[in-house]
């Protein structure tokens, strides 16, 4: 290799390494602050307080969420040592969560839960399935009393519990008997503590789950007439300015 094609080879090595540095101070700069993660956390742990058994977290900031609610059960896996659920709606949705969670130790932990879908953490285990019960083997296996918590996490799809046909046989698939909520209903049933992570979902009555909100996350946005609003704004409050 002669002195100009190295040079340019060592550019190109340059360059490379600079993109992956800037993509990877960028992402850290998406990361949830950890001021913010250790106030959410902590107010999670407030509800314990206050005897609320199952959290729904409904602002749209999925990935935030999920961070929150899994760092909050990770750190209750320490205090109420046992199995602990963490199920999400497909595993497109698992990759997502894996690789886009807003703090690395979720990101981490998650990568390494995909496979096998079973992980143990000092004195617990946390385990992975998704709503269709198929995958719930591992789950099923694992007796009531020894659950301490459970993750619910669901994508904006309006019919989760997917409508399955009779097969090539004529069997009904045993799923399309079940209702819509049974992704989360089966497990407030006798687990002590769920977080369902889900925006722009319309709960049933049925279901017990109180509401958290964390301030650090704004309102959503609307594009009203090609103006960008935050639904935080108090438009009777604005003076008419010329």
């Amino acid at each position: 290799m002669n002195i100009s094609a190295l040079s340019v080879h060592r550019q190109k090595k340059y360059r490379q390494k600079t993109i992956i540095t800037l993509t990877l101070r960028h992402m850290r700069g998406r990361d949830i602050s950890k001021v913010d993660l250790y106030e959410s956390v902590k107010a999670l742990v407030e509800t314990d307080e206050s005897g609320d058994k199952h959290i729904h977290l409904a602002q749209q900031k999925l990935f935030t969420l999920f961070s929150i609610a899994f760092q909050y059960m990770l750190f209750r896996s320490t205090k109420n040592p046992g199995a602990y659920i963490i199920r999400i709606e497909d595993s497109a949705l698992a990759d997502k969560l894996a690789k886009k969670s807003k703090d690395p130790s979720t990101r981490r932990f998650i990568q390494s839960l995909l496979l096998p879908r079973k992980l143990k953490y000092q004195k617990s285990t946390f385990f992975l399935d998704f709503f269709h019960i198929g995958s719930w083997s591992l789950t099923n296996d694992i007796p009531k009393e020894k659950i301490q918590g459970a993750i619910v996490v669901k994508n904006t799809n309006k019919r989760p519990m997917m409508e399955i046909q009779e097969d090539e046989e004529g069997e009904m698939d045993p799923m399309a008997q079940l209702p819509q909520d049974y992704f989360i209903s089966s497990l407030t049933e006798f687990v002590p503590k769920t977080i369902t992570v889900a925006y722009d979902w319309q709960k049933e009555d049925h279901l017990p789950l109180k509401e958290v909100n964390f301030p650090f996350i704004k309102k959503e946005k609307e594009h009203v007439a090609g103006l960008t609003l935050s639904r935080e704004l108090d438009l009777d409050n604005i003076d008419d300015k010329e």
